[in-house]
């Protein structure tokens, strides 16, 4: 055999190597295609049946958010509940106690000391002049961009920007405060998960609303000296936050009607 150099040689043996692979008559190539094609279609309906029973009649490509959405629903119904229940245990608790007074005077002595205290406490329903606060994120624009310079981070009202306001507003002065028309009293929390804010058992979405009752001057000298304040009315003016402060003539602040069960506490020293 001679060999020779240059493409056209090495071109010629490629395509003999080709022609030995293939099968040399039709029927050859018939009989291939006819054991291929059973295999390809038992291959697809197998897939098809795992895939089927995995996904128990669900989408597959379907991600968890409906579920996480029905799942946060019940659960806030059930807090609900919970929350009806106990109020309602509690005014039992009330009543038996006023069914039974006159029968001792020490007892009788400690509910009248209680009941003074319980406006202090947050107890009671009360109204009167004050301010109201309302913090909220950036509006979405509409070509999903952000301005210039702004993490995704600083376009949401945050944990510390709604405690800013409570601290400040207890500092000016408020007789009683509501944050999302929930009363808040010495043992109240405020946490926030994500851009929610989370209140006893409770998940609010912004705006968030917070109001207190009190001198009115007094509470917007006190919002406008806080550091922690005044750092969000930056971002509210650098990134689109909205902050907005009014005066109202009869903020209404109901009574406390959560739990008063303390976990731990210590004294003052």
């Amino acid at each position: 055999m001679e060999y020779t150099s240059g493409d056209s040689s090495w071109a010629r043996a490629l395509r003999r190597l080709g022609r030995a692979m293939l099968p040399r008559h039709r029927r050859d190539r018939r009989f291939g295609w006819s054991v291929a094609t059973p295999v390809v279609f038992g291959a697809a309906g197998l897939l098809f049946s795992l895939t089927a029973a995995t996904a128990h009649g669900t989408d597959l490509r379907d991600d968890r958010r409906p579920e996480l959405t029905n799942l946060i629903a019940e659960r806030k119904h059930e807090i609900a509940t919970s929350r009806a229940g106990a109020a309602r245990l509690r005014a039992e608790i009330e009543a038996q106690q006023q069914g039974q007074a006159g029968a001792d005077s020490a007892v009788d002595e400690q509910r009248r000391r209680g009941e003074r205290q319980l406006a202090a406490a947050g107890l009671t329903a009360v109204h009167g002049p004050g301010v109201v606060v309302v913090l909220n994120d950036a509006p979405r624009r509409p070509d999903g961009g952000r301005p210039a310079g702004a993490r995704p981070d600083d376009l949401v009202v945050h944990q510390q920007d709604v405690q800013a306001v409570v601290n400040a507003l207890w500092a000016g002065g408020a007789e009683a405060m509501t944050l999302m028309g929930v009363r808040v009293i010495t043992t109240s929390a405020v946490r926030c998960v994500g851009n929610t804010l989370l209140l006893d058992g409770q998940v609010y979405s912004p705006p968030f609303e917070i109001a207190a009752i009190g001198d009115q001057a007094r509470l917007q000298r006190s919002l406008d000296e806080s550091e922690g304040v005044a750092l969000f009315r930056d971002a509210a003016d650098n990134f689109g936050l909205g902050y907005q402060v009014r005066m109202e003539a009869d903020v209404q602040a109901k009574a406390y009607d959560g739990s008063t069960a303390l976990q731990a506490a210590t004294t003052g020293s």
